[in-house]
């Protein structure tokens, strides 16, 4: 298991995380999202021992990484799909890390197996592509099969069959009783693969529930509506205390009514309906919704 309490870590000025506490069970996958810049990073490199907190505790079996006696077999990590030597196959890559982490060298061409590598085994690592080094890198975390696995974006560099691949991976993983805990920007895929959530922004805990839980609480209800009238309907709408936005050429989004009230309403004052749909928010519309205030680094959507 892994837990995080109060945790807290600056780097001069800036505060990354802010007494921050979660629980990440065994037997499910638990994606952990948040905007760039919300303490992601900080919180994986202090459960792993890479950086020193401030303040509170980073604990996996109820121990800080340093302290664990059999690191390797207990914990499983890919942060940086990039730290590998490109000299080095992968086969000679992974052998150096079983014999660093006292790892049984047949464990070696099991994982690259299980990755998808085993035809590129005697390949130099520097010339796989992203792809390849992220497989790389989930075969060095399965290495001594440990019970408690990290991943830092691990779908990065994927192509589609490689998506579903590691979906499937991060699944059987949690159903074999293991702790699964993946940090990734991917929100749609986080949707298809995770039963748990963990949201930060500006190093503050946001959320920690199930995912669709999370959705139920904090997605408002839309309605698709399209209309020749549309301006009128929106008139309409808003004075019966809708939210709309206009979507399209004439179509409007509209929260805060149901289906059964808008059709209503617009056949009451004669306006005509072309198309009158509920919208299921998705992970991304919620995530967004919930991280609005929390984001340090926004671009400009128009030119």
């Amino acid at each position: 298991m892994i837990e995080v309490i109060g945790l807290a870590k600056r780097f001069g000025r800036t505060t990354a995380v802010e007494d921050l506490t979660f629980t990440v069970h065994p037997g499910r996958v638990t994606g952990f999202l948040g905007p760039n810049g919300s303490g992601k990073s900080t919180t994986l490199r202090a459960l792993l021992g890479l950086e020193r907190p401030d303040h509170g505790t980073a604990l996996i079996d109820g121990r800080p990484y340093p302290t664990l006696r059999h690191p390797s077999h207990q914990v499983g990590a890919l942060l940086d799909a990039g730290a590998v030597h490109p000299g080095r196959s992968a086969r000679a890559h992974l052998t150096a890390l079983a014999v660093a982490g006292r790892v049984a060298r047949r464990r070696v061409d099991e994982v690259l197996e299980r990755v998808g590598l085993a035809q590129a085994a005697t390949r130099r690592a520097g010339e796989f592509s992203l792809g390849m080094k992220q497989r790389l890198g989930i075969a060095g975390a399965l290495l001594g099969d440990p019970a408690v696995l990290l991943f830092d974006e691990p779908g990065n560099g994927l192509d589609p069959e490689g998506i579903v691949w590691i979906r499937t991976l991060m699944r059987s993983l949690a159903t074999e009783g293991r702790t699964v805990f993946v940090s990734s920007h991917l929100l749609a895929e986080t949707a298809l693969t995770a039963d748990h959530l963990v949201v930060i922004g500006r190093g503050r805990l946001i959320a920690d529930t199930g995912v669709e839980r999370f959705l139920t609480e904090h997605a408002a209800a839309r309605v698709h509506v399209r209309s020749p009238a549309r301006s009128r309907l929106a008139e309409l709408l808003r004075a019966r205390g809708a939210g709309v936005e206009y979507e399209g050429a004439d179509a409007l989004i509209v929260t805060g009514a149901g289906v059964d009230e808008i059709g209503d309403a617009a056949a009451a004052a004669g306006l005509p309906v072309h198309e009158l749909s509920a919208r299921h928010a998705s992970l991304e519309d919620v995530f967004m919704d919930l991280t609005r205030d929390a984001v340090d680094y926004r671009g400009v959507t128009h030119a």
